[in-house]
């Protein structure tokens, strides 16, 4: 009886495990979409993604997020390098993890 338990529980773990969908971490180009992509927005700026030459607006996170957006490293005045984590639907994606990248020195 106790290795019929045993097998029942590795069996429902297994599937348990097999079951979680992994969550697709992309590396991307990150700005303020009406400022750096030319994309309109009704809300005046706002925080987007571009990767395969495609403007993808972000859920989940904003540019005040990441720092003084009007500043002279903002998201409105430069694009950034980012890995974002997230779900696609349509134009939109649905951040659960939204990371700016180090930006590399000048010599």
């Amino acid at each position: 009886m106790k290795n019929l338990m045993l097998l029942v529980c590795v069996i429902f773990l297994s599937i348990n495990v097999n079951a979680q969908k992994k969550v697709k971490t992309y590396k991307v180009l990150a700005a303020c979409g009406p400022c750096q992509f030319n994309e309109s927005s009704p809300n005046g700026c706002a925080l987007a993604i571009k990767m395969a030459d495609k403007v993808y607006w972000v859920d989940g996170s904003t540019l005040a997020d990441h720092g003084n957006e009007h500043a002279t490293d903002g998201m409105c005045k430069t694009i950034r390098k980012a890995e974002v984590q997230g779900k696609i639907t349509g134009n939109r994606i649905d951040a659960t993890s939204f990371a700016l990248l180090p930006e590399k020195k000048k010599k």
